[in-house]
């Protein structure tokens, strides 16, 4: 009975068989047999109909055409159903997919949250790397698909933490020799983790070899160039730069144009150079539109029960004249004999203080002096002079604890108002050049200053608006030739006058740093464009390209394309040399050549670092000129010659 039962499941109806044979051949195929098998019908009741006309029997011909029309009814219905049901069936599988993509997702980013539990400091960081990585992967052309590999692989780089000692992670000075071996096992306890995962084999690879450096210099295996993956590259960067910029146990973040030098210095060496350069782009980028809150860098509340207990954060001072006010309580202690609160004018690289040899060379701090709000006289550091005036002295009426400071700047000279306990003076100040930033910070000395806040008054000084109380500092005693000597104090400050590049031209010049030139880009610039007048930034202006010497280029104008090449010679003998010798002074060649379909080329060799770049022009300028710029570096002896 059984097997008679069984014989009987096993026979089939001929419809049952067809599902059976077609049930193992694809859904794709299977509609395209159903399609050909519908033409073949729809042509073939064309025929008939058609014979059935040339024949003139016309009852044939319209049962024909009646039989077409309700298999073509039919055919529309199975056709609409069958559509139906591959929508259905395809958004069943977007949807799984889209469900396999978030359980993916968040089962990645509870992991890193896991591991990074281990460190307070390191939170976040995972997440910061895997978003601009893939800022990298997007400015390099690539595929959605490969973005999103490259955002998971950085996203889960640094797993391998969790095999790490807590003592290590949590370590509050600058790791030693064997802190730093034990953080050279995170790579590849890392990829022995993530190699479990067979279907992304990326995942492990890039937690390997995220440490690697292009010029073989990294571990665990010591890869060069394009021996590591290229998405390992792509990730080293966007670490190397969240890296940098965050803060460590033992260490304060760096400002971004300190991780930027860091990417223009490590091109080709601990970097693979079209990764760094995309990583310096993007820094460039944001940097434009972070505006600095003056606000957020100032403490609402800061308490010096002794000399400089806290300072508050920098406000930077510029030619918009700013105040800053705060109540201050004082004494806080009875039975000290002094009690005020000051204002602190210096420099640095994250606008705030630093005290210490390591963090005063690390942040490049410097003082230029501190102003009290009383009859304490200031105290002159690195400021060529600072003269105070008092504007009114007057018996206070009432307990005011109000106090207002009013700063502006042209150039090399500060303006300071300062009020406070019937009291009001004019400081001027007198720098050691023309910085590039100057900040303001609040300090004191038992005393309390809360409810600080800072705005704008709405007005800026120019030009005589700020007595001069000592000479400007001038970098321009050198022959001078075809062009007039400039000095530029700031980045693109000052520049030379336009030079129409003919057929072939050639600019040859001396130049040298000042003495606030610290960076690699604080060098000369040239730059591409034309303007009715001649004039940069004159009437009708349009940039085409920013050349800067130490090898960099910001295209400017999308009326142009560049195509930028920058290499380093024998005679390149390191970045610090070039530092040191840009700063001492250099002799500069720069070739043009306009070329016979309207580009223009230019060269220029120095130093070890060769430049070649040609501009093709989408519109046709009737001139185009060139002038030299540059960022905290004097320009003398230029000389116009054709060649």
């Amino acid at each position: 009975m059984k097997g008679r039962d069984n014989g009987q499941m096993n026979k089939k109806s001929f419809p049952e068989k067809l599902r059976s044979l077609f049930g193992n051949v694809s859904a794709d195929l299977r509609n395209k047999i159903f399609m050909l098998f519908s033409a073949a019908v729809l042509i073939a009741l064309f025929l008939a109909i058609l014979f059935g006309l040339i024949v003139k029997e016309p009852l044939y011909a319209t049962l024909s055409a009646l039989a077409g029309a309700v298999f073509f009814a039919a055919f529309l219905y199975f056709s609409v159903r069958m559509g139906r049901i591959r929508e259905a069936k395809i958004r069943n599988m977007l949807g799984e997919s889209r469900r396999m993509h978030r359980l993916f997702d968040q089962t990645a980013a509870a992991f890193v949250q896991a591991v990074e539990k281990k460190d307070e400091f390191t939170r976040g960081h995972a997440f910061r790397v895997a978003e601009y990585a893939r800022k990298v992967a997007e400015m390099a052309g690539k595929s959605e698909e490969d973005c999103e590999k490259v955002y998971y692989t950085a996203l889960l780089h640094d797993v391998g933490l969790i095999g790490i000692p807590d003592q290590v992670i949590q370590k509050d000075s600058f790791p030693g020799e064997w802190e730093r071996e034990m953080m050279r096992q995170k790579p590849v306890i890392g990829s022995e983790i993530l190699s479990n995962i067979t279907e992304y084999p990326y995942l492990s690879q890039g937690a390997r070899f995220c440490h690697e450096r292009y010029n073989g210099s990294g571990y665990p295996q010591g890869l060069k160039g394009e021996e590591i993956p290229e998405i390992a590259r792509i990730v080293a960067v966007a670490d190397a730069y969240v890296t940098m910029t965050t803060r460590k146990r033992y260490r304060d973040p760096a400002p971004d144009f300190v991780a930027r030098e860091a990417f223009v210095k490590g091109a080709g060496e601990e970097f693979d150079p079209v990764f760094a350069d995309l990583m310096v782009r993007i820094i460039d980028k944001e940097s434009k539109t972070k505006r600095r809150d003056d606000a957020e860098q100032l403490e609402s509340t800061i308490v010096c029960r002794e000399y400089r207990d806290q300072v508050s954060g920098g406000v930077p001072l510029d030619m918009n004249i700013r105040k800053i006010t705060f109540d201050c309580t004082m004494p806080l202690d009875e039975s000290s004999a002094f009690s005020a609160p000051s204002v602190l004018l210096f420099n640095s690289f994250d606008g705030r203080v630093h005290a210490g040899e390591k963090a005063i060379a690390g942040y490049h701090y410097h003082e230029y002096g501190e102003i009290w709000f009383d009859r304490q006289p200031c105290i002159t550091t690195e400021a060529r002079r600072i003269r105070e005036r008092f504007l009114s002295e007057a018996p206070e009426e009432g307990e005011s604890t109000r106090y207002e400071v009013s700063a502006c700047r042209y150039e090399d000279h500060l303006r300071l108002i300062l009020k406070g306990k019937g009291i009001e003076k004019e400081v001027i100040v007198a720098l050691p050049g023309g910085l590039a930033n100057v900040f303001l910070a609040l300090t004191g000395e038992n005393c309390r200053l809360d409810e600080i806040a800072v705005s704008a008054a709405g007005e800026t000084v120019s030009e005589g608006d700020i007595e001069r109380i000592a000479d400007r500092v001038s970098y321009l005693d050198h022959l001078e030739s075809d062009l007039p000597n400039v000095q530029i104090d700031r980045k693109r400050s000052a520049s030379t006058k336009g030079v129409p590049i003919g057929r072939r031209l050639k600019l040859s010049f001396h130049s040298q740093g000042i003495s606030e030139a610290e960076l690699v880009w604080h060098c000369p610039y040239v730059v591409l464009y034309s303007a009715e007048d001649g004039e940069v930034n004159g009437t009708n202006y349009r940039e085409y390209a920013l050349i800067k010497l130490n090898g960099e280029i910001e295209e400017t104008e999308e009326a142009a394309k560049n195509r930028f090449v920058m290499k380093r010679t024998e005679a390149f003998f390191g970045w610090d040399v070039w530092k040191e010798k840009n700063k001492t002074g250099v002799e500069w060649e720069v070739s043009f050549e306009r070329l016979r379909n309207g580009q223009i080329r230019l060269k220029t060799e120095n130093m070890g670092i060769a430049i070649e770049n040609t501009t093709t022009f989408s519109e046709h300028p009737s001139s185009v000129y060139a002038a030299l710029t540059g960022d905290q570096v004097a320009l003398t002896d230029i000389r116009i010659s054709e060649h």
